[in-house]
C-alpha cells in the first residue's frame, strides 16, 4: 500500500539546483533513509516533502486519511509550553484525555482527578500513559511542567523526538533523531524503531542506525534519486557496483565518441532522416562521455607540531558543582598517540572533563600539568561562531591568508577551502547561506588551521555527513598526535579509540581497555552475571547450621508434615512470583492490569518471606 508518492519533484535556490525530477515513492510499513553529502539538499526535500519549503515544479501526495508526524532538525516547539503540554499537544482524544489527567494530578484537584480516570478508562486511554511514561523515562524528561523556554539545546532535541514518538503517527518524517541523544537513548531508539509499525522516512548520519533499523536506502546524487533496497552494508555494495557500470558505461562512451566525431567532422551538413538521426545520437554519446567522474575528495594536509616528552598529567583532581561530583582525586598521564574516548550519560561531567584538561575551568583540588609543547585543537558541539554576513573565504582569511604545511610549503586560503570541499562558487557565498553539515566543516577546518597536536572533538560527527566522516577518520587513524572523542556516533568510536574514561556519576570515572562495542559487550556481560547471582540467591536452599547433639530434638509428626507441605507451597509461590514478574515487565499491559500484578505480587513475595523463616526454623530440626 503506497504511502506517499514524490512526482517530477524540483528545487533550486537561485541558480542552485538542490534536485530535479525526482520520482520515488514509499509503501507502508517501509523503514527509509536519505543520504547525501552535505549541503546536498537532504533536509530541504524533507520539508518540500511536509509543504514547508516552496517547490519549483512537481507533486507530493500522501495516502488520504494516514497521520503524518515530522521532528525537525531546528527547534519549532512552542516557549510558552511546558514538557507536558508540548508533548501532549496532538489533537487525539485519548492524547488530550492524558494530557488533562497528568495537568489534574499536578494541580492535585481530586474531583477533577476522578472525572478524568473515568475518561481515561472510557477511551482507553491507560496503555498510552504507560507508552509516554516509557518514552519520557527514557528520554531524561522528568520534570513536565518544566517550560521549553528554559530547556537547552538537547533538552529540546529529546522534547521534539518524544512528541513524534508518543504521535504513533503512520508515518514519521525524521531529520538526525539521534543528535542530542546518549548512547543508552541511541540504542533504545533503535530498537524502538524496529519494531514500530510506523512507516519512517529519515536522515541520519548514525551508520550503526542505518544498518539495523533501515530496509531501504534513497541517496541524493547528481540532482537525482538513487534507489537500493537494503540496508546500509547492501548500499555501499551496490553503490560501488553502480560506480564500476558507469566508469564502463563512460569509457564505452568516449570510445564510440571518437569515432563518431571523425565521422561528424567529415560529412557535410546532414540531410538524410539517417544522418539527422545518427548526429543527434552523436550528441546524446558526447554528454555521457564528458560526464566527470573525479568525486570530491576531503583532504587535510595541515601539519602537526611534534609533542615533547610531557604532554598532560593530572594529579589527584577534584571537580564539583554543588553536591555534584565530577572528579574525586583523579589522576591520569596521556601518553603519545593517545587514543581515548569518553561516555557518559548527559550530564555526567564529560564537557566539565574537556575544559578542565584545558584549564578553561578550575580545579577545586590537586593539579594538571600540561607539556609545553602541547598545542589544543578544540572542536565543540556549537556551530561555528562567526557573522553570519561573513563571506566563507573571509573566516579563513581572518586567521590566515596563508597556511604552513610540511617541509616549508604553503597553502592559499582558497585552495585550502577547495580541500575541504568547498569549491570556488562557494568562497564568497554568506556564512548563513550554509548547510548545518558545511557550517561543521567550516569550523572543523578553523581548528586544524591551527596546526593542534593534541585534538579534542566533542561530538564532532553531529550534522557532518557519512562521506565526510569516513575521510576524517581516515585522517584520524594516521593523526600522530593525541585524540580526544566525545561522541554518540558507535561507529566513529570504534573505529578511531582503544579504550574509555565511562563517566558513571558522583566522581565515578571507569578506565575500560577497548573500544565501545567492547564495552557494551563488557556491560552486557556483567547484567547477565549479575542476574544469575541474583537468581541463584533466590533459589539457594540455606544449609543449616549445625548444633550440638545434645541441643537437637526431632521434628513432631505434625511439625513434618507442616515442612513438606511448605516446600510445595513455596515452589508454588515462586512460579507465580515469576509470571507476575513478567507481567510487569509487559511494554504492552494495560494500566490496570500493571496495578493488579504489582499488589499480587506484593503480596506474595510477604508471603514466601514469611513461609521462608518458618521453613528455616523447621529444617534446624530436621
Amino acid at each position: 500500500m503506497n504511502y506517499l508518492s514524490v512526482e517530477n519533484l524540483t528545487k533550486s535556490f537561485g541558480d542552485r539546483v538542490l534536485f530535479r525530477d525526482l520520482n520515488f515513492g514509499i509503501d507502508q510499513g517501509q523503514k527509509v533513509a536519505i543520504v547525501a553529502k552535505n549541503g546536498k539538499g537532504k533536509t530541504t526535500l524533507l520539508r518540500c516533502l511536509m509543504d514547508l519549503e516552496q517547490i519549483d515544479s512537481g507533486r507530493v501526495v500522501y495516502r488520504k486519511d494516514i497521520r503524518v508526524a515530522f521532528m525537525e532538525q531546528g527547534d519549532q516547539l512552542d516557549p510558552d509550553n511546558s514538557i507536558l503540554e508540548e508533548v501532549l499537544s496532538y489533537e487525539l482524544p485519548e492524547i488530550q484525555a492524558l494530557k488533562r489527567y497528568q495537568l489534574a494530578l499536578q494541580s492535585e484537584d481530586e474531583a477533577q482527578i476522578e472525572a478524568c480516570f473515568q475518561q481515561m478508562s472510557d477511551l482507553q486511554a491507560w496503555e498510552i500513559e504507560v507508552r509516554v511514561k516509557q518514552i519520557l523515562s527514557v528520554l531524561k524528561l522528568d520534570d513536565l511542567s518544566q517550560k521549553i523556554d528554559a530547556l537547552s539545546g538537547g533538552q529540546k532535541k529529546r522534547v521534539s523526538l518524544a512528541k513524534v514518538l508518543i504521535s504513533e503517527a503512520d508515518f514519521l518524517l525524521l531529520d538526525e533523531p539521534t543528535n542530542h541523544l546518549d548512547l543508552d537513548m541511541i540504542e533504545w531508539l533503535e530498537e524502538y524503531l524496529s519494531r514500530s509499525k510506523s512507516t519512517i522516512l529519515m536522515v541520519t548520519h548514525d551508520r550503526y542506525f542505518l544498518e539495523v533499523v533501515c530496509n531501504q536506502i534513497l541517496e541524493l546524487e547528481d540532482e537525482q534519486i538513487y534507489r537500493y533496497k537494503g540496508n546500509f552494508s547492501y548500499y555501499l555494495e551496490k553503490k560501488a557496483e553502480r560506480r564500476e557500470q558507469l566508469e564502463a558505461t563512460v569509457e564505452k562512451a568516449k570510445n564510440t565518441f571518437k569515432k563518431e566525431l571523425d565521422w561528424i567532422r567529415r560529412q557535410p551538413k546532414a540531410r538524410g532522416t539517417k544522418q539527422k538521426a545518427r548526429i543527434e545520437n552523436f550528441h546524446e554519446v558526447k554528454k555521457v562521455a564528458k560526464t566527470d567522474l573525479r568525486e570530491d575528495e576531503l583532504d587535510i594536509p595541515i601539519k602537526m607540531e611534534r609533542l615533547g616528552t610531557k604532554i598532560l598529567e593530572l594529579h589527584k583532581v577534584s571537580k564539583s558543582y554543588d553536591e555534584k561530583v565530577i572528579l574525586d582525586q583523579f589522576s591520569y598521564h596521556f601518553q603519545r598517540r593517545e587514543r581515548l574516548g569518553i561516555v557518559g550519560h548527559n550530564g555526567s561531567g564529560k564537557s566539565t572533563f574537556l575544559n578542565l584538561i584545558q584549564e578553561l575551568v578550575e580545579v577545586d583540588g590537586g593539579k594538571i600539568v600540561r607539556g609545553d609543547t602541547v598545542q589544543f585543537g578544540y572542536y565543540s558541539q556549537e556551530l561555528i561562531k562567526v557573522d553570519d554576513n561573513k563571506k566563507v573565504i573571509d573566516i579563513v582569511r581572518d586567521i590566515a591568508e596563508y597556511i604552513p604545511l610540511e617541509k616549508g610549503k604553503q597553502l592559499r586560503a582558497a585552495q585550502l577551502l577547495e580541500k575541504f570541499l568547498f569549491p570556488r562558487d562557494m568562497h564568497y557565498h554568506f556564512v548563513h547561506k550554509l548547510s548545518g553539515g558545511e557550517k561543521r566543516r567550516l569550523k572543523l577546518l578553523t581548528v586544524l588551521m591551527a596546526n593542534p597536536n593534541f585534538l579534542i572533538l566533542d561530538e564532532p560527527t553531529n550534522d557532518l555527513d557519512i562521506f565526510v566522516m569516513s575521510v576524517l577518520e581516515e585522517y584520524l587513524k594516521s593523526f600522530p598526535g593525541c585524540l580526544i572523542v566525545v561522541s554518540h556516533d558507535r561507529y566513529f568510536m570504534d573505529k578511531m579509540v582503544d579504550h574509555l574514561f565511562v563517566f558513571e556519576g558522583q566522581g565515578v570515572v571507569k578506565d575500560i581497555l577497548g573500544n565501545y562495542q567492547a564495552y557494551r559487550e563488557q556491560q552486557k556481560q556483567e547484567l547477565q552475571a549479575y542476574r544469575e547471582q541474583q537468581r541463584a540467591k533466590e533459589e539457594k536452599v540455606v544449609t543449616p547450621t549445625a548444633t550440638p547433639e545434645k541441643e537437637k530434638r526431632k521434628l513432631s509428626y505434625k511439625e513434618k508434615q507442616e515442612f513438606e507441605q511448605i516446600e510445595g507451597d513455596l515452589e508454588t509461590l515462586e512460579a507465580e512470583k515469576e509470571k507476575l514478574t513478567a507481567t510487569l515487565s509487559d511494554p504492552e499491559a494495560d494500566n490496570e492490569t500493571l496495578m493488579k500484578a504489582g499488589e499480587e505480587l506484593a503480596r506474595i513475595v510477604s508471603e514466601i518471606d514469611t513461609k521462608t523463616e518458618r521453613w528455616l526454623e523447621l529444617s534446624e530440626l530436621a
